[in-house]
């Protein structure tokens, strides 16, 4: 079966072409139906597909709020029952997986950005703005100065 997404340079050597293809399908197939239960009717796993996958291009395979090198090799080897056993410290090697953030969680287009999984965790729903002020008062309390 023909691939419909160009492979981004930067997994050439990383993933297989049908790894990433899978990968984005339940990628986009994840938020739509997260999306949907939060009353966005019009959303399509097809449109998802297509920001997702645009959004990967623009990372270069790069967290997009750190700049981090996220680890390409680690999408779909995530394993519940492992993650049962090992608990924070298996989820911890996986904190450069690259995930799906929503730029805005009540966001009513297809926006996206590829980071790793700690800083989504930490990012959560918040907005973009609001994250880096976060991230200022956490680095502002530990002693930092912040200059923008």
């Amino acid at each position: 079966m023909p691939r419909k997404h160009t492979m981004p340079a930067f997994l050439n050597t990383l993933v297989l072409p049908e790894a990433y293809e899978r990968w984005l399908g339940r990628k986009a197939a994840a938020h739509v139906k997260r999306d949907r239960k939060r009353g966005q009717s019009q959303v399509t796993q097809a449109l998802y597909k297509e920001a997702i996958h645009a959004a990967v291009v623009v990372s270069g395979g790069r967290d997009a709020y750190t700049g981090e090198e996220l680890d390409w090799k680690l999408i779909s080897t995530y394993k519940n029952e492992d993650s049962k056993v090992g608990k924070h410290a298996y989820k911890s090697t996986f904190a450069l997986l690259p995930t799906v953030d929503h730029v805005s969680a009540g966001a009513t287009e297809a926006s996206f950005r590829i980071c790793g999984w700690r800083t989504n965790d930490a990012k959560n729903d918040l907005s973009h703005e609001a994250f880096v002020a976060l991230c200022v008062k956490v680095l502002e309390h530990a002693g930092y100065s912040v200059k923008k």
